[in-house]
Formats: C-alpha cells, sequence, structure tokens
C-alpha cells in the first residue's frame, strides 16, 4: 500500500495539475464520443445513393452500376470518413492533453503562490515576532480568508502571550516581596548580639505573616489556574444558600434581598466566587465611621439566568478603570505599593470562575463612589416559562 502511494505525487501543485488533466480529458473524450456519435447516425440517416456512374470513355457517360454495388461504395465511405474522424479526435485530444498538463501547472502555481507566500511567513513567525502577520492582499476570496482567519489567531496568541508575561512578571513581583521581607527580619535580628526573646519572638511572628500571605498568594494562583482550566464536574448548585452563609458581618451596613437562583456548576468555584466578590465589597468600601453598605442581590435576571448582583459604597472610581479590575493584580489607586490590601487576584478569579461556567460579569461605577459587579450563571435547569423573568432590582434601602 505504501509503495502504490509513493507512486502519486507529493505536491499539490503536480496534484492539481493532474487532477485538472483527468479532468480536461475525459470532457475532451466525452465530447469527442458525442460527436463521433452524431456524425455516425448522420452518415446513416443521409439521403440514399441511387446511382454510380461506371467508369466509361471519357466524354461518353457510363452505364449506372448496380443497386448492390451503389451501397457498398457508400458503406466504405462512410467507414472511411468515421475512421479518420477518430484518428484525427485522437491525436487533437493527445495533443490537447499534453497543452492541458503544461496550462494546468502554470495556473495551479498561479493559484497556489499566495499559499506559498502564507507558508513562508507563517515559518518566520515564533513566540519572538507574533507582531507580524501574514496580510495577504488581493479578493476577497477562500485564501484570503485562511490568511485573515490566521491574523487572528496569531493576535489572539500575541495577546495571551502577552497576558501570560505579564502575568508572571506581577507573580514574580507578589510571591518575592514576602520573601524580602522575610530576609530582612532575619537579617536584622541576626544583626543584633542583644536581641531579647521579646524581639526574637516578634521577628518570627512578622516571618510566620509572611509566609502566611505567600500562601494565600500561591492559593489564589491555584484557584485561577483550577477555573481556567475548566469545570472537571457540574452539579445542581444552591447559589442563594452560599450567598446567605457568606454575606458580610463586619461593621458595613448589609442589605440583602435574596430569591431562588438554582445554578448548575462546581460548588467550590462558585463560592470562591461570592467569597471574593463580598470580600471585595467590604475590603474597598468607604471607612470606618462613614456608613458603609453593601447590598447582595440573588435570583433570576431578565434573560431568566441565575444571577448575583453585589454593590457597595466607596471611593469614586474613573468608569474607564472598571473593566481592568478583572486584571490579574489588579488595583486601584495606592493600594497597588501601600497597604497591600488584598492579593490583587480576586477579580480575575472571579472573571475565571464564570467564563469556565459559560456565564458572564460585569462590572460597573458607580457616580457617588464604589461598584456595581453582576454575574450571570448557567441555571441548573431551564426556567419555567409560566414564570415572567425579574431584573435585577437593588435590596431595598440601597443608598442612590
Amino acid at each position: 500500500m505504501r509503495d502504490f502511494a509513493r507512486l502519486f505525487p507529493r505536491s499539490i501543485r503536480w496534484r492539481l495539475t493532474l487532477l485538472y488533466s483527468a479532468l480536461f480529458v475525459v470532457a475532451g473524450a466525452l465530447l469527442l464520443g458525442f460527436v463521433y456519435v452524431l456524425a455516425a447516425h448522420s452518415a446513416t440517416s443521409s439521403r440514399t445513393i441511387t446511382s454510380v456512374g461506371e467508369p466509361g470513355v471519357p466524354g461518353t457517360g457510363g452505364a449506372p452500376a448496380a443497386p448492390a454495388t451503389v451501397s457498398a461504395v457508400a458503406e466504405i465511405l462512410r467507414r472511411d470518413q468515421l475512421h479518420d474522424l477518430l484518428v484525427e479526435a485522437a491525436v487533437a485530444l493527445a495533443v490537447m492533453a499534453l497543452a492541458s498538463l503544461a496550462l494546468g501547472r502554470l495556473m495551479a502555481g498561479r493559484v497556489l503562490s499566495p499559499l506559498r507566500t502564507m507558508t513562508a511567513t507563517a515559518r518566520r513567525i515564533s513566540a519572538d515576532n507574533l507582531h507580524e502577520r501574514l496580510a495577504v492582499p488581493g479578493p476577497e476570496d477562500e485564501l484570503k480568508a485562511v490568511a485573515d482567519t490566521f491574523d487572528a489567531v496569531l493576535a489572539r496568541l500575541e495577546g495571551a502571550f502577552e497576558a501570560q508575561k505579564q502575568f508572571v512578571a506581577n507573580a514574580s513581583h507578589e510571591l518575592r516581596t514576602p520573601l524580602t521581607l522575610q530576609q530582612a527580619v532575619v537579617d536584622v535580628t541576626l544583626a543584633d548580639p542583644d536581641a531579647s526573646a521579646q524581639t526574637l519572638r516578634a521577628a518570627l511572628q512578622r516571618v510566620r505573616a509572611a509566609g502566611q500571605e505567600q500562601e494565600r498568594l500561591i492559593d489564589a494562583l491555584l484557584t485561577l489556574a483550577r477555573s481556567q482550566r475548566g469545570l472537571e464536574r457540574r452539579e445542581s448548585v444552591d447559589l442563594t444558600a452560599i450567598v446567605r452563609e457568606r454575606l458580610p458581618d463586619s461593621g458595613c451596613r448589609v442589605l440583602s434581598r435574596l430569591e431562588p437562583a438554582p445554578v448548575l456548576g462546581d460548588p467550590q468555584l462558585i463560592e470562591r466566587l461570592v467569597v471574593n466578590l463580598t470580600e471585595n465589597a467590604v475590603r474597598h468600601n468607604l471607612p470606618a465611621g462613614q456608613e458603609g453598605w453593601v447590598s447582595v442581590w440573588t435570583g433570576l435576571d431578565v434573560t431568566g439566568r441565575p444571577g448575583l448582583r453585589i454593590e457597595n459604597s466607596g471611593p469614586v472610581i474613573p468608569p474607564d478603570q472598571a473593566a481592568g479590575l478583572f486584571q490579574p493584580f489588579r488595583r486601584l489607586g495606592p493600594d497597588r505599593v501601600a497597604g497591600r490590601h488584598g492579593l490583587g487576584l480576586g477579580m480575575s478569579i472571579v472573571a475565571a470562575v464564570a467564563a469556565a461556567h459559560g456565564g458572564r460579569v460585569l462590572a460597573r461605577t458607580r457616580p457617588a463612589g464604589g461598584l456595581i459587579v453582576e454575574v450571570a450563571l448557567p441555571p441548573a435547569q431551564p426556567p419555567a416559562p409560566s414564570v415572567p423573568p425579574r431584573s435585577p432590582a437593588p435590596a431595598a434601602g440601597v443608598p442612590e
């Protein structure tokens, strides 16, 4: 079987050439066969010859031949004409078949020329020059559609590579900070020969706190990676029950409106989504003593999908920075370098969990300060058509 396959050329140009030529030969043979049948039928149905003059003396008329002789001569002439037609047609078909090979190879080369250019450009593109594009000019045909699709894939790969590089750089920085703090605390403590037991205990507590911060960061990174990998299991989850158990109990005033919201997904990831949103709403709120509040709503949105809506008071956030909150290690204001409130992964984990469930998450800023985050997740079962969908309304008493 392999020896038989080796007889065929591997070049697509030659294969197209042979295909063009084979189709031409078949079509030409059918056309010539049709012409031959028509010629044979026309010769058979033509007007009958009634007499043939025999050779005679020049200038004198010959005697008419017998009918049998006339039919025999006519049959011989018809066969000779059909034979000549068949031979000439075969010779013409052979000549045109050779010409079709040359023309087919030429046209196949012209058609495949953009493909060769695309292949050469694609071979030059690597992880270091993903910014290059095929940029094939010409009409909107199939080859240009393939090139444009490949360029779109390159654009997504470039974005993914850049996001990965940025994520690795940020993760390295976040992991290096507690390590640096630990090293500094240990060096300062060891440099003091008169350090008391109380000083050593305080140094150990600071080292332990830095280690716990590293542990929380690693757990958050693992949760983010697990969310981006997809779901390993799906089961019915009561989103309202999870939210009710995770309502914030801090000094903020909590306003809740919890309606049934059955969700199909991973219970642990959904719980992590709720925890991150509630903790983020409390952490980035007004300072103590300024009557901060958090509003929580669960239920069915206008499309009939179960959802979660969390709104909080807080500092004013520019509207153009709301979408960036879902990027890893993205913090607003001085929290990026001072205070270190949170790890900068909470909202990115929320976005990853929602995407893994086939849902969506949207963040909007409040003109008076604070943030509104809406999450829509897949339902555990299709909503009954008799139940009209409800729009996500804020809880009663939410300040405007």
